[in-house]
């Protein structure tokens, strides 16, 4: 029987097994096998591998991939492939007329959900030019500064002015569909997205007492509102979106973060930083229609070079944390945090810290590392039990190692003029250590896109390390890029005091701490799958050639509301993320383009000409990584006068979980340079936001406008 007279069932099957460019080559064998694999559930099939890459579908407004057509949920799979596959390979180009597709169920043209255009009566949009482009500027709200923007779908925008404001902007007619105005300062904290409930939930808050201190007598106020959005299952709005106050709530101490763990549960927490014993304090609202409250001291170090992260696992508050080498896992159940709630006496009552309070249970995961690809060491004198520093060809970063070499029998010594090859031990695997380098800013980012019930949940960390430099005052910055689950498979039982000590060993403690992730229940083994899985998972990716990202500065308040007392604000860099992107502003000098250019060729040739791969335990002879031209701070650093749009892709999740590196090299991630509109200002930038699903990048400006930039 041949292939394609097979029954459907069996085809399906097939299809199972298959990727989406196989199947794509099936389709073009003949029209009986086109038919067959063109169907809703080969595609729904090949829309769970996407998501489980955790690469979102250009979804219009608040669709459910239940809600989408057979035709629209093809075209959204295509579409969704074809951003991963390009920006793998290439930098992410302008969307353009040729590259236009025929909106399927519709026959119109469309370049992205972005670009759709719907004309209300008294609508005054601004038009970049009459014909279709490839961005589109919409206004700000008119007379405000924007402090905060983000988008909401492919057809909002949700911004925060300086006086107090939060704005709701429809993209498509270029009009404020709804506005919120406490009539006061408020600074919005966090936001999240619930797809389903097609609602936005944000928090809003304000310093009551203490705005000059930052010690546990602050006493803040929070406000949690909710944005409710009407739309129909095209994606089309039926009603104008409208903000709702939720609850409000005070906090003792100064807060470093809000987290809307389940809005559908009624359930968020708060890291407050207790100055006394330098500690994180956990506050949990368990219910925040109750006027009941947890606020207990952790115990664990608030170590200012880690990151922190809140996350809900099941029944547990997770206490996600980020040192240089690796990451911390504190769980909190439930029913734990029950026994330690209070009830607030009045509705004006400012809550009270309880007591300490250690996790019930702490898992550690060191980060893996990329290996050292070290060139191979020329006319080396006898060894030194010193160490030495060299440049690791692959990520750029300077690696501390020493030589260990046994002398033969027959010898007392290494001749000093010999060229073989010297074992190195690498004294520190990091090759950005704190210190010097330390976190700028740090972006946890869970997948908030629509998704499928089988898909696991994976989340992801971009860092922004930063290295200043004391002599020339200009400060160096690299991205660094991970991926984890909850709980981290494999990971250590650690001691609550020996975080940040010693590594505590399953054989020190006497049993072994791995949790069940469909249990949350100790499991004695871990299979072996799972657990290279996880540790693909804690490797480390690197943007490591070193960039200067453009900071901003916020304008100082009022002199009546001044700090004077308390600690300066630091710079806001021009940096934001994506589930696996990330997009920013940097500083750049046009001749250094081709200085890198010859660089790069030299380095080539360099690599070419050795017969012998670097390995772990050795380095080149040629060269010692010792290229002035690297170490040199007039060429690491460039001048402010030019700005340009940055973009990198790290390497995505394959079906099984697996990280897929398409450049044949652990640990680096190719960056690109992105076309901007010629009227884009790169200087006048004063909010960045990327989103994935629909390829764009959206900027707004001093000026009042706000670009839209769609790519392919």
């Amino acid at each position: 029987m041949s292939f394609h007279l097979l029954p459907y069932d069996l085809l399906l099957n097939i299809a199972s097994y298959l990727e989406y460019f196989d199947v794509h080559v099936l389709q073009l064998t003949c029209k009986s096998l086109y038919y067959s694999f063109t169907t809703r559930p080969v595609y729904r099939k090949l829309a769970t591998d996407l998501l489980r890459r955790c690469r979102p579908l250009p979804l219009k407004g608040f669709q459910r991939l239940g809600d989408l057509s057979t035709n629209r949920l093809i075209y959204s799979v295509n579409k969704a492939h074809q951003y991963e596959h390009a920006w793998l390979v290439r930098a992410p180009r302008p969307i353009g007329s040729i590259t236009a597709t025929v909106e399927p169920a519709t026959d119109s043209i469309t370049h992205n959900n972005y670009l759709d255009r719907e004309t209300l009566e008294g609508s005054t949009a601004i038009r970049s030019s009459p014909k279709p482009s490839w961005y589109k500027v919409v206004r700000a709200p008119p007379g405000e500064e924007v402090d905060w923007l983000s988008p909401i779908t492919s057809s909002y925008t949700l911004c925060a002015t300086k006086s107090g404001k939060v704005v709701c902007w429809d993209v498509q007619t270029d009009t404020c569909l709804a506005e919120w105005n406490p009539g006061e300062r408020w600074e919005l904290w966090k936001c999240r997205v619930e797809f389903e409930d097609k609602t936005v939930y944000f928090t809003m808050a304000k310093v009551l007492h203490g705005s000059n201190s930052y010690d546990d007598s602050r006493i803040m106020e929070f406000s949690l509102m909710q944005l409710q959005f009407y739309e129909n299952a095209l994606g089309k709005k039926t009603a104008c979106p409208t903000f709702s106050h939720v609850t409000s709530f005070k906090t003792v101490g100064v807060v470093m973060n809000i987290f809307l763990l389940d809005p559908s549960a009624r359930l968020l927490s708060a890291f407050v930083w207790v100055s006394s014993s330098n500690t994180i304090g956990l506050y949990v609202l368990l219910d925040w229609e109750k006027d009941e409250y947890v606020f207990v001291d952790t115990g664990i170090e608030c170590v200012m070079s880690s990151n922190w992260s809140c996350i809900l696992f099941q029944q547990n508050i997770v206490i996600h944390c980020e040192d240089s080498d690796a990451a911390f896992q504190h769980f909190y159940p439930f029913a734990l945090l029950e026994k330690h709630s209070r009830k607030l006496k009045t509705k004006k009552a400012t809550p009270t810290l309880s007591g300490r309070l250690i996790p019930a249970e702490s898992i550690v995961k060191r980060f893996q590392f990329p290996v050292p690809r070290l060139r191979r060491l020329a006319h080396t004198n006898a060894v030194s039990p010193n160490p030495i520093t060299v440049i690791d060809s692959q990520t750029g970063a300077i690696v501390t190692v020493t030589t260990s070499i046994a002398a033969a029998p027959h010898t007392s010594a290494t001749p000093s003029n010999t060229n073989s090859t010297i074992p190195m031990a690498i004294v520190n695997p990091n090759p950005y250590p704190f210190p010097p380098w330390y976190p700028e800013s740090a972006h946890f980012v869970r997948q908030w896109w629509p998704t499928l019930p089988n898909v696991p949940r994976i989340s992801c960390t971009v860092v922004l390390l930063a290295s200043h430099d004391p002599v020339t005052h200009k400060t160096k910055f690299v991205l660094a890029q991970h991926y984890f689950r909850v709980p981290m498979r494999g990971a250590n039982w650690v001691g609550f005091v020996e975080r940040g000590k010693a590594w505590v060993t399953a054989t020190a403690k006497g049993k072994t701490r791995e949790l069940d992730p469909s249990t949350d229940r100790d499991s004695s083994v871990s299979s072996e799958a799972d657990s290279m899985i996880d540790d693909d998972a804690m490797r480390l990716w690197y943007v490591s050639t070193p960039f200067e990202v453009v900071c901003l500065e916020d304008p100082s308040l009022e002199e009546d509301e001044a700090d004077v007392d308390g600690v300066q604000e630091r710079p806001r860099p021009l940096v934001a993320v994506d589930f696996g992107h990330a997009v920013w502003i940097e500083y750049y000098d046009p001749k250094e383009g081709t200085r890198d250019h010859h660089r790069q060729q030299r380095s080539q040739s360099r690599e070419e000409d050795s017969d012998v791969e670097a390995t772990p335990g050795s380095v080149d002879e040629e060269r010692l990584g010792m290229d002035d031209e690297v170490d040199t701070p007039t060429d690491e650093f460039m001048p402010p006068e030019h700005k340009r749009l940055r973009f990198v892709t790290f390497p995505p999740f394959t079906d099984d979980g697996r990280i897929k590196d398409i450049h044949g090299g652990w640990g680096g991630a190719e960056v690109r340079t992105l076309e901007i509109p010629d009227e884009l200002d790169l200087h006048s930038i004063e909010t960045i936001n990327i989103d994935q699903s629909q390829g764009a990048i959206i900027l707004s400006m001093r000026e009042g406008k706000i670009f839209i930039l769609c790519y392919e």
